[in-house]
């Protein structure tokens, strides 16, 4: 048996769009803008989550602090953003730690 579906479209938006123009089409709901992914962050974190597959974002954050304790800054931010692209959460509870460990070494 063949399922159709056919989205719900109100009778009186047929009409509305004729009186003011054409329907103009948003951004999508999932879109987070204030998350400028840059592309080549994108791509290591696709290219690490193939690698290493579920434990990607977890071996991330390890590699974002081994970087931070060697005083790498440069690659605990590169490592971070792949951890915050493969796991947010995650990467939110590493980078609080870190800040932690800076606010008590001063």
């Amino acid at each position: 048996m063949t399922i159709h579906f056919a989205a719900a479209r109100p009778a009186v938006s047929r009409f509305l769009t004729g009186i003011v123009g054409p329907a103009r089409i948003g951004t999508p709901a999932n879109d987070n803008h204030e998350d400028s992914l840059t592309e080549a962050v994108l791509r290591a974190s696709l290219k690490h989550f193939a690698r290493y597959g579920l434990g990607a974002a977890e071996n991330a954050r390890n590699q974002a602090e081994k970087a931070f304790f060697a005083g790498d800054r440069e690659g605990y931010d590169w490592w971070l953003g792949i951890c915050r692209t493969l796991d947010r959460r995650m990467a939110s509870r590493a980078a609080s730690l870190v800040a932690q460990d800076e606010s008590a070494s001063q």
